[in-house]
């Protein structure tokens, strides 16, 4: 259809069945670029979290019992977002295809008559992708020719509407519409007890009995095979094996739940051979990873992988600083400039007048770089320099940039990193003395650490290059130091109502900071206590530390690795089941 104004245009989106991997790419490159966001609570926080972060966001999300939003009311908000924002893109997320008891018709038709530009952007259906996901084929050669999804649910006759359609793994539950006559309206069950084909329901696991019965009446075999599909595509998955004379005890007997699909017919018996879903070890868990947003990828991939839903939730954002700063030194003050603060701008010709460069994160490798290449320079300015990491993920990070690291201590800490270096100095300090007394006649046979035979090293020729939230540590070990300020940490304001709630439900939080750890805390206030109770899963010890403060039961990783944490959390679910 044609533009016929500057309005804002309307993408009527499916999310898909659960799964953020079954998201569609041309959904997500709208959802990275939405002005605004009008979404269901069938989506999954997975695929909240693609969504562009400056987006507002609108929950219309529908209960089985209480609606939020009426589906009329939801027109018009569409409408009215498209008048109001010339330009703009705004998505309608919905769950599985907007098309499939998704009322996406409803949606573009208002569109279609306030002259509102929009565009279908189809999802996976669950319809499909759920069994599938069981193993269960809706159709297969020489059982079923044909399959039909129907709804459990249905408009009632009088002029309520309900609002819980949808295609979605995750469907709210729901009751069919009962009239007078005693007959859900919409539903032929004349012509679907006699159907050969597939019967696939979406929504109706609190009806299912009913159906079943009234299925049997009109004639439908009651040993024909029926499965009962949970939380379908998601970690939470599960199958329930059934038939349709049995169909309402087995939801009683296995506390069958919505969000869940009903799926009849001789290809569930394929289900039993063909399931492909592995149990991983971490499935049905939700964890938080709190790691600043470009940190957090890897680890969430990992757990993801291993069956866990993972919401990404950063609780500090770094930033690299335009030019580090360093608290003035007298000798060196020639080369470097005060800002108000009575801080220094570093000058990166001055690294002449250091001897060994120490990194205590990754940030603070990025960062640095960052800043040596914009200042005109490149690595030869290290040429002849050590260099020392606090532990193995930032010696990593310095690999990229075709660094080795000399010095990385065992213990993957500050005070690890400033008691290895401490213990060089005091080793060379110890050599010369002796190498003193030999030219008095004295022999010596002790040997020096690799790596500093050939080192005049002198505590005030070490650069530590760390964040604006770094404590004391490494100082206090090597009073006489340089501290170079390469990055700032911003704690997280606030977060999402969507984001609030998944976070709440969570089995576990992920924590690779004390600053993390804190800023947690402070954003969840109100519900702090009791989210208190919930597990933390810990980097090193200061980390752990903090989480105790709070009242977390911890379980901290034997080494400061992301490695060691995903396989403590493994170890800890395993033991647990």
């Amino acid at each position: 259809m044609e533009k016929a104004n500057n309005f804002g245009k309307v993408y009527l989106i499916g999310a898909g069945p659960g799964d953020p991997g079954l998201l569609t790419l041309r959904a997500h490159a709208i959802l990275e670029k939405a002005d605004v966001v009008v979404y269901d609570r069938l989506v999954s926080p997975a695929i909240l979290g693609m969504c562009n972060t400056k987006a507002k966001m609108v929950d219309v999300g529908k209960m089985p019992t209480h609606h939020k939003v009426k589906q009329s009311e939801i027109n018009k908000l569409l409408v009215k977002f498209a008048i109001e924002m010339p330009g703009a893109t705004i998505a309608r997320l919905k769950g599985g295809d907007p098309f499939v008891f998704g009322r996406g018709g409803e949606e573009a038709l208002e569109l279609v008559a306030a002259g509102v530009e929009f565009e279908i952007v189809p999802g996976v259906t669950s319809a499909i992708a759920v069994p599938a996901y069981a193993g269960i084929p809706v159709s297969h050669r020489g059982i079923a020719t044909s399959f039909h999804i129907i709804t459990g649910h249905e408009k009632e006759v009088d002029s309520r509407q309900s609002e819980v359609g949808s295609d979605s793994a995750i469907p709210a539950k729901a009751e069919i519409s009962m009239p007078s006559s005693g007959e859900p309206v919409g539903l032929d069950f004349e012509t679907l007890a006699h159907c050969p084909g597939t019967l696939v329901f979406l929504m109706g696991i609190g009806n299912m009995d009913f159906i079943a019965r009234r299925l049997i009446e009109c004639g439908k075999d009651p040993k024909t095979p029926l499965a009962f599909i949970e939380k379908g595509t998601t970690p939470f998955q599960r199958t329930v094996m059934a038939t349709l004379e049995t169909a309402g005890e087995t939801i009683v007997r296995e506390h069958v739940t919505a969000p869940a699909i009903t799926i009849m017919g001789g290809v569930v018996e394929l289900g039993k051979t063909l399931a492909w879903k592995k149990n991983l070890p971490l499935s049905g868990k939700r964890l938080v990873v709190t790691r600043a947003a470009k940190q957090s990828s890897e680890i969430s991939a990992r757990l993801t992988a291993l069956g866990a839903e993972v919401i990404e939730t950063p609780m500090i954002e770094t930033r690299s600083l335009e030019k580090p700063l360093v608290m003035c030194h007298p000798e060196r003050s020639e080369t470097e400039s005060k800002d108000p603060d009575q801080h220094c701008f570093a000058d990166f010709g001055s690294l002449a007048n250091f001897d060994i460069l120490a990194f205590t994160s990754t940030n603070g490798v990025e960062s640095f770089f960052k800043q040596l290449f914009a200042a005109g320079y490149d690595v030869r300015v290290l040429a002849g320099k050590k260099i020392a990491s606090v532990g193995k993920i930032t010696e990593k990070k310095l690999l990229e940039y075709g660094i080795r690291c000399d010095y990385v201590p065992e213990d993957h800490t500050g005070e690890g990193l400033g008691m290895l270096l401490r213990s060089i100095l005091d080793e060379r300090t110890l050599v010369n003395s002796l190498q003193t007394r030999d030219e008095c006649g004295l022999t010596s046979s002790l040997s020096l650490s690799k790596g500093t035979e050939s080192m005049n090293l002198d505590e005030s020729r070490i650069l530590l290059l760390q964040g604006n939230l770094a404590d004391d540590t490494l100082l206090k070990l090597l009073p006489k130091a340089t501290r170079w300020t390469v990055y700032e940490t911003l704690p997280v304001a606030e977060l999402p109502d969507w984001k609030r709630e998944a976070v709440e439900s969570a089995d576990a939080v992920v924590f690779a900071s004390s600053s993390a750890v804190e800023n947690f805390s402070k954003i969840l206030s109100s519900k702090f206590c009791q989210l208190s109770s919930q597990k933390a899963f810990c980097i090193g010890r200061m980390t752990e530390s903090a989480a105790c403060k709070y009242g977390f039961e911890t379980v901290t990783s034997d080494e400061t690795t992301m490695d060691s944490l995903v396989k403590k959390i493994v170890e800890y679910y395993t033991k647990e089941s």
